[in-house]
């Protein structure tokens, strides 16, 4: 394992040497994204709130960088061949971040997915050469449940490497490596808070991880969507899910590999509603074009700072853009069939599909 985090703190150097240069591929594009300050929300809270461009990615998602890892992290142990086959189970965006790398790479890749998710993402999927399998969404209880059709897949062939991204711990090293070294330096070590929502687990915990080591004053605080159990894990030890959400790729119905022993002060919970508001006044107040996900992320920010008070610096993650869920997030009827057209700003819905 010593050889792939050397492997890693390589690439990272390597990064940081080329951000205002020439970068190697598109693994060398992966990571080195802005912080944003959010200024319709900063002046609003009187805090600083800022949103790691993660969006900004190659592959357009915060997912680039665990897939990259986890590849990167097969080649070291030899797990993964050339003219091999990764099968992943994924919501949408690690598997654009596999289908990219393994493009870029020459392997076959091969992804199950909840039929539930954007038909954006999974024709994305299919325009980057992916086996693409959307498949009935069951509990990970279940021997059908997307994950484990995929790991059975890559059994069924030689030469294939089940990525496995909410176990696969190289997911979390990954973003100790990279995420929470960059979010560090980029604030010069001045934070007081880090939150996002987590659906592996990989991000909070490797930024967690990071950040805590540097200080321990940095508040490390767990965003869940509603009909997720993480936020009753963290508050009283139970797995107890209540409601459901339209967001994609976070929320957990247990404690991956990834989350296990990470740095968790607290836990926040945020309905839809808050963020679907939360879409629509980013998009109008400050021109960016954020997915659902990044949008919990910013709604957490906002209440750790009311929580916090005037003066703090909260950082979150800015996942993906809107591009992925247009047909959703921007569309009357189906907002209507989710009961949530309310909530989109009334001054805004002229702009809906």
């Amino acid at each position: 394992m010593m050889n792939v985090y050397r492997s890693a703190l390589h690439h990272v150097r390597l990064a940081k040497r080329s951000i205002s240069g020439v970068v190697d591929g598109f693994e060398g594009a992966v990571g080195n994204t802005p912080l944003i300050r959010l200024r319709s929300l900063s002046k609003e809270t009187g805090c600083e709130i800022l949103g790691k461009a993660e969006f900004m990615n190659p592959g357009g998602s915060v997912k680039d960088r665990a897939a990259l890892y986890i590849i990167n992290d097969a080649e070291q142990r030899g797990l993964l061949r050339p003219g091999g086959t990764v099968t992943e189970g994924t919501a949408g965006n690690t598997g654009i971040g596999l289908a990219h790398i393994c493009l870029a790479r020459g392997y076959k890749c091969v992804i199950y997915m909840p039929n539930n998710q954007s038909q954006e993402k999974m024709d994305l999927l299919r325009a980057l050469g992916a086996e693409v399998y959307p498949v009935p969404v069951v509990p990970y209880t279940d021997p059908n449940n997307f994950n484990h059709q995929a790991r059975r897949h890559a059994e069924q062939l030689d030469n294939a490497f089940y990525a496995d991204q909410f176990d696969n711990t190289a997911n979390r090293h990954g973003h100790y490596l990279s995420t929470g070294p960059e979010i560090w330096r980029q604030t010069d070590g001045a934070l007081d808070a880090f939150t996002c929502a987590t659906g592996t687990g990989g991000t909070f915990a490797g930024v967690s991880t990071y950040l805590k080591e540097q200080s321990e004053h940095v508040q490390t605080i767990l965003a869940d969507p509603m009909g997720s159990v993480l936020y009753s894990y963290v508050k009283c030890g139970a797995l107890d899910r209540e409601g459901g959400s339209i967001t994609e790729g976070i929320g957990q119905g247990r404690v991956t590999k990834n989350l296990e022993g990470a740095p968790m002060d607290d836990a926040l919970r945020i309905d839809d509603r808050t963020v679907i508001q939360t879409v629509f006044n980013l998009l109008h107040n400050d021109g960016i074009y954020l997915g659902a996900s990044s949008c919990l992320n910013v709604a957490a920010a906002v209440e750790v700072a009311k929580k916090l008070g005037p003066g703090k610096r909260i950082v979150t993650v800015l996942c993906d853009s809107a591009n992925r869920y247009q047909s959703r997030l921007f569309n009357a009827k189906w907002l209507e069939e989710k009961d949530l057209l309310s909530a989109v700003p009334e001054q805004y819905r002229n702009s809906l599909a």
